[in-house]
Formats: structure tokens, sequence, C-alpha cells
């Protein structure tokens, strides 16, 4: 199918990790009848934004995958005849967790899984407590609505994962995300972050001549006291020339579905032939940490 429609479902997160999921479901479904082919969740939709604090009790959100939380997914995936991106927290093994999307097709398949390779470690953002960086390389799969590949949030900000990703045939990059501002920032700082962060993932879609989907989460979430993370949303789709295609709100839930025709992947990469005109045989100090 060339004309496939994105669905990206933007919800704020409870304290309830079996209510989070029957949300998302909800928003699963409703996407599905709006007409939706891809279903991508947000980051971690099953819980609040733990990562706030360092706390040994979180890691009991983790689940195996497969398990419950892919289950209902695959189930829901055959069902409507979709492919569905999950964001889960996943127990590998004990002591050993990781960020990880799960692709399932539409027939309820899981194609695979993809773990968070860029793992960062901010202010209210401790990633690096919790997760394993991801073993699984950068990966795309061929769904039936065509070929897609998945990152998640951190790693939106580095045009090496997009362009593996690419490489490999992506015609889609999905990036289940959660990101807001430290509200005592939002006044000073708070457009340049967002626009660096929407600038960045759409400049992905140029470099590589694919469609980019970002889904973020909204609310504003205080799990370990002081002031928390205000999510800003404002979850969106890019063309293969960079243009929005298609924005949520900045505050309220949504499903956002947006149509695309995969055949431009083709003609933008035949225009801007970036990939044909690449200096392979320059690019090997890319693979340091620095040139000193």
């Amino acid at each position: 199918m060339a004309k496939v429609a994105i669905g990206l479902l933007q919800h704020a997160c409870s304290a309830d990790p079996a209510a989070n999921q029957r949300k998302a479901l909800a928003m699963a479904e409703k996407a599905a009848r709006q007409g939706a082919n891809i279903i991508c969740t947000q980051e971690l939709f099953r819980s609040r934004y733990f990562c706030q604090s360092e706390d040994y009790g979180n890691f009991r959100l983790a689940q195996r995958i497969p398990g419950p939380g892919t289950e209902a997914f695959q189930r829901l995936a055959k069902k409507r005849g979709v492919v569905v991106i999950a964001s889960l927290f996943e127990r590998r093994a004990s002591g050993l967790y990781h960020n990880t999307a799960v692709v399932i097709d539409a027939d309820g398949s899981i194609l695979g899984i993809y773990r968070k390779m860029h793992i960062p470690d901010d202010p209210l953002y401790y990633e690096k407590f919790y997760f394993t960086p991801g073993d699984t390389g950068f990966r795309a799969w061929k769904t039936r609505f065509g070929t897609i590949g998945v990152l998640i949030c951190w790693d939106q900000w580095y045009p090496e994962a997009a362009r593996l990703t690419a490489l490999q045939g992506a015609e889609i990059l999905l990036y289940p995300t959660a990101i807001g501002w430290h509200p005592g920032e939002k006044r000073r700082l708070g457009a340049r972050q967002h626009g660096a962060w929407e600038t960045a993932q759409r400049a992905h879609s140029i470099a590589n001549g694919c469609f980019v989907a970002a889904c973020n989460r909204v609310g504003h979430e205080k799990v370990a006291g002081g002031a928390g993370i205000e999510f800003w949303g404002q979850s969106f789709v890019s063309g293969t020339g960079g243009q929005v295609l298609g924005r949520a709100s900045a505050s309220q839930e949504e499903v956002l579905i947006v149509p695309v025709d995969l055949a431009e992947v083709d003609a933008t990469r035949t225009h801007w032939p970036f990939l044909r005109d690449r200096r392979i045989d320059a690019y090997g100090d890319l693979a340091k940490r620095f040139r000193d």
C-alpha cells in the first residue's frame, strides 16, 4: 500500500498501570476506527514517567516481553488489522532492564523489538539508573503497511540513528517519546527547547527522505516531589521534505491521525539523492568518541 495513515496516541498517565493500559488500548481502537493503519504509543505509556527519581521500587513496573502488555496489543492488531508499536519497560532478566518498543504486524505477530540505544542522565531524566543500553542495533521491519523503523525519545537527537535506520529501508521513523519542560525553565527556554526538538526530527525527514512520527505524552507529572515535568505534547508527523503534516495540541489528550503517501519516499530520494552522494570512504571517524 502506498497510502497509509499513521495514528499517534497522546495522553496523560495516572499512577495506575492497568488504567493507563486500558486508556492506550481504547485510544488505539479509536485510531483504528478512524482509519489508522500504523498506531504508535508514547514512551512508557503504562506508567507515569518514573525516571524522575532513582527508586528501586519502580523496577516492579517492568514486564517480560512477550507478556500481558504485548499480548493485549497483539489481540488488537489482529482484530483491527493494524500495525502497532508499543513502548514498554522490559524486564529481560534479574537486574537487566531495557526501554523497549515492540513492533506488532497487522496479523498480531511480533515482528521484533527495539531496545533504546541512547540512555540519558539529566535532572529528572535519570534513565541510566533503570535502563541497560540497547543491544538490538538500529532496525527496520517490513510490515503490511510499509517498512518502518523505531527509535525512542533520546534517540531523536542523533542523526546517526536515523540514518542507519533509514539505510535499512525505513520509509517511516517512529519515535515513542516522553519529553517536557522543567516548569521553572519554561518561560525562558521553553520555546527554544521545543523548537530544537521538533527541528532535529524534521531534519531527519529531510536528510533521509522519509516520514518521521513522534508521539509524546501530556500532563504535569510530579513523581518525586518538587516541580516535576510538564510534558509538552505536540506529537507530530513530518513529510519527506521536513514539512509538518499534522501536529497535536500542547496539553490535550488526542488521537492524531495523519495520512501519508509512501510513494513520496522514492520520489524524494531520487530528486534529493543524499544517499547516493554519501562519502562513506571519509566517515571512519564517526566510530570514534571524539577527534582529538
